[in-house]
């Protein structure tokens, strides 16, 4: 059996064929660039490759409703060119075989419950903070959907006390993804956050306004799992200060064993699959459509 999927993202698309034990057997990844010239790439590589089933996991907006005549769209995005355009309808007019389709995070969170660090649980959240923030919800077994899908990275923040810039998301401002994306950490400090040393104070900031975000998930959704992925969670010295945030936030709430400052290093960690949680996904995804 194999199984094509795509990791659609903001900056980068990977395209990769696996099998249903999770296994990614070839790659490859180019920029995301305007639509046409990025779907022909994609198109390209999976020709003659003879794939039972293709899974997507998309940068978003998307259009996730079956029952829509826009169902597989890409929706509201600032991405140039972007916007409105019928990702997974130009594919299936290419390849007559099931496609499986979500947004990116679900997919990371998708393949983090089938193979990696939710592996045999009913729930995780799954954050990537890298260029944008994102959220992807495994609950009850089963994806989450909803009116559209999670945008849990446009939540609105509390204001950390000596924060004053003013957030770069230019649909709020000041949401989660404006204060704690990879581009606000380097235009309120001048750097990229690669560039910054550990002990710098943007990485406390940076986990007051993580912290904050995910201990209101997890009064919301009460997840067994929270797994911390994208570029800026590279920063290894951010998970400790982060699980002391969420402690702070909860105040002793929250009556679980996995939030007791003995067991919380197994309950918000990094993802086991690492950079390939969301290209598994996506071959989860496939693999499901094609069940």
């Amino acid at each position: 059996m194999r199984i094509g999927a795509i990791e659609a993202g903001g900056t980068k698309i990977v395209c990769g064929i696996g099998n249903e034990q999770g296994i990614i057997e070839d790659r490859v990844s180019f920029p995301t660039e305007q639509p046409d010239k990025t779907i022909r790439k994609m198109v390209e590589y999976f020709q003659g490759k003879q794939v039972d089933a293709i899974g997507i996991g998309s940068f978003g907006p998307i259009n996730i409703d079956r029952s829509s005549p826009e169902y597989g769209y890409v929706t509201t995005t600032p991405k140039p060119g972007w916007s409105n355009y019928p990702f997974l309808p130009t594919l299936q007019r290419e390849f007559d075989i099931p496609f499986g389709w979500d947004t990116d995070v679900n997919a990371a969170a998708f393949g983090e419950a089938t193979w990696g660090a939710a592996r045999g649980l009913d729930s995780c959240l799954y954050y990537t903070i890298g260029t944008g923030i994102g959220v992807g919800v495994y609950a009850e077994g089963k994806l989450v959907h909803g009116l559209l899908h999670p945008e849990g990275g446009h939540i609105l923040t509390r204001r950390h006390p000596d924060d004053s810039y003013e957030g770069f998301c230019p649909y709020h401002g000041d949401c989660l993804e404006g204060m704690a994306a990879g581009p606000a950490i380097e235009r309120r400090w001048k750097a990229k956050g690669s560039e910054l040393p550990q002990d710098h104070p943007a990485w406390a900031m940076e986990a007051f306004y993580i912290g904050q975000a995910v201990a209101g998930s997890i009064l919301l959704l009460s997840p067994k799992k929270v797994i911390l992925g994208g570029g800026v969670m590279h920063q290894s010295q951010l998970f400790p200060m982060i699980r002391e945030e969420v402690r702070r936030n909860l105040n002793g709430y929250v009556s679980a064993e996995a939030i007791l400052e003995s067991a919380i290093d197994d309950y918000i960690v990094p993802p086991s699959l690492g950079d390939n949680a969301g290209l598994c996904g996506s071959l989860a995804l496939g693999l499901k459509a094609l069940q």
